[in-house]
């Protein structure tokens, strides 16, 4: 048992501490294994070289053999805006009882608009809505957990477990469509956090959302990796009549276990194949979503996971290449050696085969999709399959002359 004290170290303190030159607070929890600095540890650890890992953040040795039960990571470190540094140490007093659990808690997002729009060309939509920011189910992998930095959270635990839902976003949304001048393109929903995390079940924010989609005739494709979707398949089916909506349900892998330690709170992999069923016979066109594929971890079951989506009813099929961005580099390296550290050294190698070296490329063009000679094998495999299976690319070819703004919400009523 051990007991933890927290320190905290100002950034200037940093390059001390990368030089192997501990301030005085470290040099105290170096004689305890504490003082690390993350990029020496990690690469120590993976048997990989330091440059690979972000060089400024902390590593808690011991926490890395520890697993939070029903979490997706281990570490809340800070966020790479914060001005310290926080870690902790076991300082070699036994602990009367073992912490607990962390709590998912949930705040409000005041946002005063709802539509997110980007230029980039590797999605094929230039807008989004997230109806929440965090994401309870803990997927280690979730390239959207650096974005919980901008909070002041840390994209570890925090980003699991300290949500944030936006009550407004239907009334957001409906003062978006009504605004003089708007044109309709596909918006995609829950493209950051899923939209139908275990929150969404009482909050009922993303249903909210589908009644102004259905209501003003407006296109959508919609993410997600949860059968909660099927609660919806009535509004989602009118859509769909009106070539409206496109579905896409993720599925990591067909491995129970392993989708248990990558992403701890989602449905189950056979749930997610019922609600593909569930969906199809509804009416509603679905595309099998394999992202993200893992060099080393999960590509091995791509021919599998096509086949059991097309036997589902899925439509089309996607995929994209493992994403590591900013703090999630570490998270991962961490996850790896925590849950499968007799395969971490291959996974991480076969990572940099597909990403010129490193661990992450951020490129336009190659970002979803990766480079190099095992980056273009998957692309080739993930074709292959589709074709044997006779299903289509994705697509958001939808209906844009369905929107038209209801007559209680045009401006001429708003006079009478």
């Amino acid at each position: 048992m051990f007991f933890f004290v927290n320190y905290v170290l100002p950034m200037r303190n940093l390059k001390n501490m990368a030089q192997n030159s501990p301030p005085p607070m470290a040099e105290k929890a170096a004689k305890l294994g504490g003082w690390q600095h993350r990029r020496q540890a990690a690469a120590a650890r993976a048997k990989t070289p330091a440059s690979d890992v972000d060089g400024d953040s902390l590593v808690d040795d011991f926490l890395q053999t520890q697993i939070i039960k029903g979490r997706g990571v281990n570490s809340n470190a800070s966020g790479r805006f914060e001005a310290e540094r926080r870690y902790q140490i076991d300082d070699g007093w036994p602990r009367v009882a073992e912490p607990p659990r962390p709590r998912t808690e949930v705040g409000i997002d005041a946002s005063r608009s709802i539509i997110t729009a980007n230029k980039s060309p590797d999605v094929a939509f230039d807008r989004s809505i997230n109806p929440y920011r965090g994401c309870e189910h803990g997927c280690v992998y979730c390239f959207a957990r650096p974005s919980h930095a901008y909070l002041g959270l840390s994209p570890g635990l925090d980003f699991e477990t300290q949500l944030f839902a936006k009550p407004d976003a239907a009334s957001l949304l409906e003062k978006a469509f009504c605004k003089r001048g708007y044109r309709p393109q596909v918006i995609a929903l829950g493209t950051n956090t899923d939209c139908y995390q275990p929150i969404e079940r009482e909050r009922r924010i993303t249903r909210s959302v589908l009644e102004v989609f259905d209501r003003f005739g407006h296109p959508l494709g919609l993410i997600t990796k949860s059968d909660l979707v099927c609660r919806d398949q009535d509004i989602l089916a009118r859509l769909a009549a009106r070539q409206l909506v496109v579905v896409n349900i993720s599925v990591t892998t067909l491995d129970r276990e392993l989708s248990r330690r990558l992403e701890p709170r989602a449905p189950t992999p056979a749930k997610r194949l019922a609600a593909i069923a569930q969906l199809t016979a509804a009416g509603v066109p679905v595309n099998l979503l394999m992202a993200p594929v893992i060099p080393g971890l999960n590509d091995h079951e791509i021919e599998n996971i096509v086949s059991a989506g097309a036997a589902a009813g899925a439509q089309s099929v996607s995929h994209v290449l493992l994403r590591l961005p900013h703090e999630l580099k570490d998270l991962f390296v961490d996850w790896l050696q925590a849950h499968v550290p007799n395969r971490a050294s291959k996974v991480l190698k076969l990572i940099r085969d597909t990403r010129g070296g490193g661990l992450y490329q951020n490129q336009w063009g190659t970002r979803m999709r990766g480079v190099g000679a095992y980056a273009d094998l998957l692309n080739k495999r993930v074709e292959k399959a589709r074709r044997r299976h006779d299903l289509k690319a994705r697509s958001y070819d939808l209906a844009l002359d369905q929107f038209a703004v209801p007559v209680e919400n045009s401006p001429q009523m708003r006079l009478f």
